[in-house]
């Protein structure tokens, strides 16, 4: 007989589950209608195939609504008896947070990459018109595709696809199960990990996975062109989708980066790590792909080159699922997913995009639109074309290097990725940065088809002797001379871009403003990688630890000591150009904030400016998370980052004063003996880090959930303590009840004492304060790293200007197609 297990909500997971298969059952039918609607019903203007097709993909756009509410609603009720629940959230964690838990696994993540290509799907079902029965075709088999990837099910004893409405006792194999009512010692989930409770975290992975989504539009323009021997046609339709998808995708990954920069302890906003790699595949070739249809659009050359950058930019989409989510970079990526059993089935994923592309090149081979003529060197085309090659080679590096652990796992070998990986892609990837920034000036002042050699090289020559000469400058006022030579060479083809489009963009104001949207694309890409290159490149910790303090050798494996200051509480400390303090820490659940005041002190000793920063440290799962608080100025940031702290701060919701029922006698051992003092009112208490004043006595104190009657007394002394400058009051009580002496000792976290109330002397007027105080050696502390990033904001603005430009692009290629 089968177990009854006590206070499981099945509900919800098994509607969810029959979303999941209905899902895959309703794109499986789209696909299938929509296929035979393409070929049996072609020419026809009517087709109930393509109604099947229609109401199959509508179907499948709300059963993905309703796994994600029944997925959410698990989720939000901490049905724990689900491993997906179990395995991402915990009670403690804000509603924001359990949003973002939704596609914090990978179940999750399929799921919000379905929807964004359901909704997608059904913009194309609106506007697609003539191109509805094939790409729509196309779209339900990537559907079909993704389905298989939450499905669950087990057939022929091989399991297809991980269900997030998996039952935990499913999941894991515990003698815990054989328990009907094992769910009474399950009190909460494991929890997110403290890197990803980030506000990025709800913004970044929905923005990603649409670019991703968005990828499958101009793919499935591509396949149908090639399909329906449409050749050109497709062209002019796919190119504003393959402009949204670098926009979203662009947007996405810089949202990363700026995740890294603002929320974790990289200090930086890009490491070169696997998964960040393996993200910017598909933009690459994307970005790569736009460039050639427009040439391809204007002058009928390229056309093999841009089918193939569309075709394969999808390919690696699913090529760079299958490493994030493989655990193939496991040892090699701290981003990776571990290996959920659906290697394989991410391998056919990719394998079967990529045959399908194949295949039908192959096959349309001799009847594609390859013209026979050579493009003219002095035209835009050829150079255009030129700039996507070496995007492609960049990609074509990245992959290469970024996918040593597939290398090394298909052949049995044991090649080791570069020694020093982060220098191995700067230097490469800088050099083919350079001739990209360089390209996207030139080929502006080039024409279609050909161009006056002869004005081309005079106008050129003036600009990029005047951008070097704008180079010579930033270099010489960053102090970037320090910088590898290839660097400088970006440098020099970033403000290149920038100026050479700039003139575009103010021949746009006159009247060609078609021209518009490229140029501010190249200049957005020119200030990100002048910012990015200052940054990095001028970057400099100033927390410099000149005391020889190696703070523990497990430190010095993560952490560089020498960059690293110890500060005590309320004791300043001098960095750089400024006097720090840590103050104090405060906790705003789940957070635990650390406070350090910074001075920047003039020459003549005054303070100059001053602010307070709070950076952050996330205990979960039995491991710290430091996130950095960043002070942004025009021109530079401050970025500060705790690396280690003592004591830790007191668990959510405790009570620092709240002496009642605690272990006295235990908790005076973190302190010195105590020193007893005399003292009536108005008198002062002196002690090593400043004084203590009895203000007034209370004698109508109260203690929380203790009631008094007429009989009892209570009193409680009023102090103020001034501890390196700063005020804090206690009031400690003095009670007498039922004939018994009580005293309520207050603690004063931030100076490092703790105050007993213990006599009260009526012959002298006065009263018994005992003050504990914490020895040197367990005062509060902190280790921190500070890091200022000058000019950094040409990185962020270079983004916004880029994401400008690709949306007036966007708006352009729209009303071309209205024309046609």
């Amino acid at each position: 007989m089968d177990t009854v297990f006590k206070g499981e909500h099945l509900l919800p997971g098994q509607i969810g589950q029959f979303f999941i298969v209905l899902s895959f059952g309703a794109a499986l039918l789209s696909f299938i209608s929509y296929y035979f609607a393409t070929t049996d019903d072609k020419g026809k203007a009517d087709s109930s195939w393509q109604r099947f097709g229609r109401i199959g993909f509508y179907i499948n756009s709300i059963s993905i609504l309703g796994m994600g509410t029944c997925l959410f609603y698990v989720i939000y009720n901490h049905y724990f008896e689900y491993h997906y629940a179990w395995a991402y959230t915990s009670r403690s964690l804000p509603v924001y947070y359990i949003v973002s838990g939704f596609w914090n696994g990978q179940e999750g993540g399929f799921l919000l990459w379905s929807f964004w290509q359901a909704v997608l799907g059904n913009i194309l079902i609106w506007r697609a018109k003539s191109w509805e029965r094939p790409v729509m075709t196309v779209v339900a088999f990537s559907q079909v595709a993704l389905a298989t990837m939450v499905l669950g099910v087990e057939i022929l004893g091989q399991r297809i696809g991980s269900s997030p409405f998996l039952l935990l006792r499913n999941a894991l194999e515990a003698p815990i199960f054989s328990n009907p009512d094992y769910l009474g010692f399950i009190k909460d989930g494991q929890g997110m990990n403290p890197s990803l409770q980030n506000y990025w975290m709800i913004i970044h992975p929905p923005t990603l996975f649409l670019g991703f989504a968005s990828m499958v539009v101009p793919f499935a323009y591509a396949i149908a062109g090639l399909w329906q021997k449409r050749y050109k046609e497709w062209i002019a339709a796919a190119i504003p989708y393959a402009l949204f998808a670098c926009m979203i995708l662009g947007t996405g990954v810089i949202m990363g980066a700026f995740w890294a920069y603002e929320s974790l302890n990289f200090g930086g906003f890009w490491a070169w790590d696997p998964v960040e790699n393996a993200s910017i595949f598909p933009w690459i070739t994307m970005v790569a792909a736009v460039h050639v249809l427009v040439v391809y659009k204007n002058t009928g050359h390229s056309y093999f080159t841009a089918t193939f950058l569309v075709l394969i930019s999808f390919v690696l989409v699913w090529y760079s699922s299958f490493l994030s989510r493989s655990g193939i970079l496991g040892d090699t990526s701290v981003h990776s997913f571990t290996d959920n059993g659906m290697f394989w089935q991410l391998v056919i994923g990719v394998l079967v995009f990529l045959i399908l592309s194949v295949v039908l090149l192959v096959a349309r081979w001799k009847e594609l639109p390859i013209t026979k003529k050579d493009e003219e060197t002095y035209s835009r085309e050829f150079w255009m074309f030129v700039g996507a090659i070496f995007l492609g080679l960049s990609c074509f590096h990245l992959v290469v290097v970024t996918s040593v652990p597939v290398w090394n796992a298909m052949f049995g070998t044991k090649i080791a990725p570069p020694s020093d990986v982060v220098k191995h892609y700067n230097v490469i990837q800088s050099s083919f940065a350079f001739i990209i920034t360089l390209l996207t000036g030139i080929a502006q002042f080039l024409k279609y088809k050909k161009t006056d050699v002869t004005r081309f090289f005079i106008t050129t020559g003036i600009y990029l002797l005047f951008a070097m000469l704008v180079t010579a400058l930033i270099v010489y006022a960053t102090g970037i001379s320090k910088l590898n030579f290839v660097f400088i060479l970006v440098m020099w083809g970033s403000v290149y871009s920038v100026i050479a489009n700039g003139k575009i963009l103010t021949d746009a104001f006159k009247g060609k403003f078609k021209l518009a949207g490229s140029a501010v694309a190249h200049i957005g890409f020119g200030f990100l990688l002048i910012g990015a290159l200052i940054a990095a490149g001028t970057s400099r910790v100033i927390s410099i630890n000149n005391t020889g303090e190696g703070f523990s050798p497990e430190f010095a494996k993560e952490q560089n000591p020498r960059e690293n200051i110890l500060v005590y509480q309320n004791e300043p400390v001098k960095m750089g150009d400024y006097m720090v303090t840590y103050t104090g820490d405060s906790i705003s659940s789940p957070n635990h904030f650390f406070k350090v005041d910074y001075k920047q002190i003039g020459s003549d000793g005054k303070v100059e400016n001053e602010f307070v920063l709070k950076p952050k440290a996330l205990i979960s799962r039995g491991q710290m998370s430091a996130s950095p608080d960043t002070k942004h100025y025009l021109f530079h940031d401050m970025y500060t980052h705790i690396t280690m702290f003592y004591p830790a701060p007191l668990a959510d919701g405790a009570d620092a004063n709240a002496a009642e029922g605690h272990d006295e006698a235990n908790d005076d051992k973190n302190y010195d003996a105590p020193v007893s003092h005399e003292v009536a009112p108005g008198d002062t208490i002196r002690y090593r880090d400043g004084y203590i004043l009895l203000k007034a006595l209370n004698k109508e104190a109260k203690v929380q959930n203790i009631p008094l009657t007429d009989s009892d007394v209570a009193i409680g002394a009023k102090l103020e303590i001034v501890s390196h400058g700063k005020k804090y009051e206690a009031t400690p009580v003095y009670m007498i009840k039922s004939g018994n002496v009580f005293d309520f000792a207050r603690k004063v976290e931030d100076a490092g004492l703790k105050l007993r109330f213990s006599k009260v002397i009526p012959e002298n007027k006065k009263v018994e304060i005992m003050v504990y105080q914490q020895p040197e050696s367990k005062k509060k502390f902190i280790v921190m790293k500070a890091i200022q990033f000058p000019y950094i904001n040409f990185f962020w603005a270079g983004t916004i200007i880029m994401v400008v430009g690709f949306v007036l692009s966007i708006s352009r290629r729209k009303k071309e197609l209205k024309t046609v």
